[in-house]
């Protein structure tokens, strides 16, 4: 492990940096308090309390990043398209994932980690908010953004291994490629500001309508959700809904639930899950067993049923 954090010039003298201990520590918040992201979801345009659903999350950077999208992606509309071109039905989000993904991993990446600010990921009925501490570095503007420009992280050492593993590319592309899935999906340009310390993205949401018709004709546009329950914000409800379809192991439960580290998918949906007894293993009595799955308890079943107090 040393030999790898010498690499990426993670250590000082013999003891990992605070970028190592951000991305690769255990708990890196013992030690750097305000690295957490905080995301919060409101049903109106403004903030106000109480809030519906607020989460902070807390672990290295790839969990941060991976956390905080799979919130937004949770909340927001999608559409499930039919199986004519393949044997798996297409997925098409309100707001491109991508697009999400590159502005919360902006966030992460280039905050001021010296200020006492955390990073905050904030969804209203309209559009998504990601804001971060810190400043444009020089020469970079808001306008200049908008135009082919050079990469100049604020956190290099914490930068290169994001790009190493494909979080980000270190090209100056990354707010250029939002905009351009933002125009492709047909949702409104990506805007940018910077108001009291705080670097803000914000992506519109497009209004949800359908069409509603009475005897063959069409007579308004009715604003409705289509939101799968499948797409819950509770990780725990995400996980039971999954497990409905029968006993899965703790890799095919991650497949499903689209969370690439184990660590994210097990503090967050599998022991909370088993601790609450909604869920249980196969083999109780081989913990390790490679042929370890899991199942819905009758409580689980009761939960999902509407007991869920």
């Amino acid at each position: 492990m040393n030999k790898a954090l010498a690499h990426l010039n993670l250590l000082d003298g013999d003891r990992p940096s605070h970028a190592a201990i951000l991305l690769f520590g255990k708990q890196p918040q013992r030690f750097l308090i305000t690295s957490e992201v905080k995301c919060m979801h409101f049903h109106g345009t403004e903030v106000g309390k109480p809030i519906p659903s607020y989460q902070i999350y807390k672990g290295t950077v790839f969990e941060l990043v991976d956390q905080a999208v799979d919130f937004v992606m949770g909340k927001i509309n999608r559409t499930v398209g039919t199986r004519a071109l393949s044997n798996q039905a297409p997925v098409t989000y309100e707001l491109p994932r991508l697009a999400v993904a590159e502005a919360i991993v902006n966030a992460v990446a280039h905050r001021d980690y010296t200020s006492k600010a955390s990073v905050q990921v904030m969804l209203f009925s309209d559009r998504l908010e990601v804001w971060n501490p810190g400043q444009l570095p020089p020469p970079l503007t808001l306008k200049a953004l908008r135009t082919p420009h050079p990469s100049i992280p604020h956190n290099p050492l914490i930068a290169e291994p994001l790009f190493l593993t494909r979080y980000i590319e270190k090209a100056g592309t990354g707010i250029l490629d939002m905009i351009k899935l933002c125009k492709v999906a047909g949702v409104p340009t990506p805007q940018f500001r910077q108001d009291g310390g705080q670097f803000i993205q914000t992506l519109r949401r497009p209004p949800t309508t359908v069409t509603a018709q009475v005897a063959g004709e069409v007579t308004a546009q009715v604003e409705l959700p289509t939101q799968s329950p499948t797409q819950s914000s509770d990780p725990v409800e995400r996980l039971l809904t999954i497990l409905q379809e029968g006993d899965q192991s703790a890799w095919e439960l991650r497949q499903a639930t689209k969370i690439k580290h184990r660590h994210t998918f097990r503090t967050n949906y599998l022991h909370p899950a088993l601790q609450q007894g909604l869920i249980e293993t196969t083999i109780p009595e081989k913990p390790g067993s490679r042929l370890q799955k899991y199942r819905l308890t009758e409580k689980g079943r009761a939960w999902l049923d509407g007991g869920k107090s």
